[in-house]
Formats: structure tokens, sequence, C-alpha cells
């Protein structure tokens, strides 16, 4: 027995295959995580802790006010020296997901007490939350396609150049936590279509929530999961999964919006936000006529129920964005949405807006630099997506679609597409490599099973002769 103990003193030690599994996972995102950090911190590094640019430097005047302050004054503070000789009124005029974010995470390390200024707290808040992204970007690539593939992901996003221009040490804007936030509530949102809960739902609204008090680029989520909903409507692919994620995060994240000053009753009345108040009224024409389907067993009156009903939606439907545009209430899309649609809209009619750099046609140069290989990938992986259609497939197309379109009218918006770009070229890069393997593994077995025929027959012939032999020395005769 001794001898048994101390020949493996490892033995306590070993793991399971899914032990080992999820031991190398971790280790794996932990390193993607440290990578994802260290690598924003370059021009910290060689120079010094600094605020890069304006709008930065002013995020951060706002968050040290904020902190001296309070909320209560933040959020009634008038600045009389923003916008001089006017002033502005500041918890008005902008979204304060970024210095509250600062803030509290200032708190909370003085409450650890950890003496650090609230100005080392800005500078680091973007590589804090790009390496949060990479976590969110697993969990979303592992809800959408598997392990593997989030994995791919999350090492795609920490060091794609896209992202990382606006998320460095010191770049204290607003897209450092906003991408956070868009990845986070897309993935909330899958997670609630696919399981169908509720707690998943209202999460997901959580999330647009911070998304909305974070960045004026809420508008792109609030569109595109109303698209999405409406093509799973057209598709056939209608659930009470479907129904549930979308109203719990339509009526919450509408309700909570609204809370932002800067948003306000805007989130009822822009002509931004009517498709997905319009999906959200067809959602409940759908169950409706779900639930008729149900009771009644003659599929003639259904079909003539059923257009009488559509019929009178869609007439009502007209009437009140008709009567809501003539009177007012429903105001018409900016200029800047304008110019999305159509890319000359702003150089024709608000030069304003063309005449800001971000707001410029995107050279087919900045795609190359900004995405490298991904350029490549990102096509396979839309192929991998068409040929393993699912609910969760179907939204990481569209969101990729989409945003590319965007990205080539605006180039500011490459950064709302490099965490689509990551996720579908990783599926491309996981699903090739499970590929390969398999190929491999049947190559080896095919092998293999040749080799123990060519042993088992090599055997039997020897035996064959052996026994030839033996009869030839008992047999005289022969």
């Amino acid at each position: 027995m001794s001898n048994s103990s101390t020949s493996d003193p490892l033995k306590p030690f070993k793991l399971k295959t899914k032990q080992q599994e999820l031991l190398i996972r971790v280790s794996i995102l932990c390193l993607v995580y440290i990578l994802a950090f260290i690598t924003r911190l370059f021009s910290v590094l060689r120079y010094e802790s600094m605020i890069h640019e304006f709008d930065p430097y002013f995020n951060y005047r706002t968050t040290l006010y904020l902190t001296q302050h309070g909320f209560y004054d933040f959020w009634n503070w008038f600045d009389y020296e923003s916008w001089y000789p006017l002033g502005r009124i500041v918890g008005g005029t902008l979204y304060p997901g970024l210095m509250v974010t600062a803030a509290l995470i200032y708190r909370l390390l003085h409450f650890l007490r950890f003496a650090v200024h609230i100005r080392e707290v800005c500078v680091l808040t973007a590589p804090f939350f790009a390496s949060n992204t990479t976590l969110v970007a697993y969990f979303f690539g592992k809800e959408i396609w598997d392990s593997g593939g989030g994995l791919v992901a999350a090492i795609l996003i920490a060091v794609c150049p896209g992202y990382i221009s606006r998320s460095v040490a010191g770049s204290y804007d607003n897209e450092g936590v906003a991408i956070f936030a868009l990845l986070f509530t897309f993935y909330l949102f899958v997670k609630a279509v696919n399981k169908g809960s509720l707690a998943w739902g209202l999460a997901s609204a959580f999330g647009y929530f911070y998304m909305v008090s974070a960045w004026g680029g809420y508008v792109f989520i609030i569109n595109l999961i109303p698209l999405y909903v409406l093509v799973l409507l057209i598709t056939g692919r209608y659930s009470m999964r479907l129904y549930v994620a979308y109203n719990c995060m339509y009526i919450l994240g509408m309700l909570l919006a609204m809370q932002i000053r800067f948003v306000g009753f805007q989130h009822v009345q822009s002509g931004e936000h009517m498709a997905a108040m319009g999906v959200f009224f067809l959602m409940q024409v759908f169950y409706f006529l779900d639930w008729v389907k149900h009771m009644l067993s003659d599929t003639k009156l259904f079909q003539e129920f059923l257009s009488i009903t559509v019929t009178c939606a869609v007439a009502a439907g007209g009437i009140a964005l008709g009567v809501g545009m003539a009177s007012g209430y429903i105001s018409p899309w900016t200029g800047r949405f304008y110019s999305l649609l159509d890319p000359t809209y702003a150089k024709d009619h608000i030069p304003i807006i063309a005449s800001v750099s971000e707001h410029q046609p995107t050279a087919w140069s900045s795609f190359m630099f900004d995405f490298h290989i991904l350029l490549f990938l990102f096509p396979a992986g839309l192929y991998f997506c068409f040929k393993r259609l699912s609910d969760a497939t179907i939204f990481i197309v569209m969101y990729g679609l989409t945003s590319m379109y965007f990205a080539g009218v605006m180039v500011r918006l490459i950064l709302v597409a490099t965490p689509a770009v990551c996720l579908i070229s990783a599926i491309a890069v996981s699903a090739t490599v499970k590929n390969l393997t398999v190929l491999l593994r049947s190559k080896n077995k095919v092998a293999q099973i040749g080799s123990t025929k060519g042993t088992s027959s090599a055997k039997s012939s020897s035996k064959v002769i052996l026994s030839c032999h033996c009869l030839s020395i008992s047999l005289p005769f022969l």
C-alpha cells in the first residue's frame, strides 16, 4: 500500500477531462483579459498619465465636479465656462453614464482604502471596460455558436485595431464604456430569446438603460432589435420566447431610458424610435392572432378573420402615424440619421455635419487598417452562420451586415461594426478548426482500421503457413 501511494504523488491533483477544459478556458480568458488591458496602456507607459483630446477633458471636468459636489448638484449644474458666454445646462445636455461609472469606481476604490485621484480612474476607465468587453464577447460567442467561438471572439476583440483606437488609456470618451454596454445588451437580449426567460428580458432592459445613459448610439440598438424581431416574424420564427424577450426589453427599457434627461420623451415622440413602437404593437397583433387560431377550429373562418384583422391593424397604424406627424407630436428624423441612409444628405443640406471628419464616408484603406485579416474571415463566418441558422445566428448576421453598411457610410461607426466582425470571424475560425479536427480524426481512424486489418491478415497468413509446415513435417507423403 505504501509503494502504491508514493508511486504517484500527483494523483489527488489529477483532473477529469471536463475539469481540464474548464481550467484551460478560464486560464485563456484571464490571459486575454490582461492582454486587452495592457495593450491599451502604451501612451501611459511611454509618456505620462493624461487625458487626451478635448471631449475627454470636458468629460473629466464633469466627473471631477460630480465627485466633489454629488449627483444632485451635477444633475442641475449650469456651467458658465462651457459654450461661453451663453453657458450650458450640463445635466440636460449630456449622457451621464460615463461620468457616473467613473465616479462609482472612484468611490469603490476609496471605500477599499485605495488612495487614487479621479484623474487616474478616468484615464484607466476605457482599458478596464475593454477588458470587460472581452468577457462579454466570450459569453456572446458561446451563446450564438460554442465555447471555442467565444474564446476566439474574446481574443480578436482584445487586439482588433478598430476597437483599440477608441479605448486606449486617456481616451475618456463615451465610446469607452458604450461598446461594452452595446455588446452586453445584445448578449442579454439573445440570451432572453433563446431561453424565453422573464429574468433575462428584464436584464436586457437594464443593459439597454446603461447604453442609453452612456452614448447616443443606443439608437442603433432600438432600431436593430425591432428589425430582427420583424425578420423573425416574416420568416415564421415567432415564438413565446421572442414575445417575452422583446416585450420585457421594450417596455422596461423605454421607461428607464426616459429617465435620462437628454432623452426624455424623445423615446416615444422621435421618428427614430417609432420602428420599435410599431413592432411592439405588431407583436401584440401576432399574439392575438395566434390565440384566435388556437381557439378556432375552422381554417377558412380563421383566414377571413386574419385578413380583416391585418387590414384594420395596418389602417389604424397608418392613421396614427399620419396624425402624429401632422400634429407635430412625432418629430422627424434628425439630419445625422438621414445622412446614414443617404450619405449625400448632410453634404447638401447640413454642411456642419459633413464638416466633421468622423462623419465622412469610410475609405477602403480604413477597413484594412482596422480589421486586417478579419475582412477575409467575415464572409466565411457569414457562410457558416447561414449554414446553421438559428435565432441567435440570424441576429449576429443582421448585426454584422447592418453595422458594416453604417461603417461604410460614416467612419466613426467602424467602432460599432468591430464587435460584430470579431464575432462572425471567430465563428469562421472555430467552425473551420472543428471541421479540420473531425477530418483528421476520421483519417486517423481509417488508418488505424487499415493497420489493424493488415496485422490481422498477416497473423492469419502466418498461422496458415505454420500449420502447413507442421503438416508437411508430420505427413511424409506430402
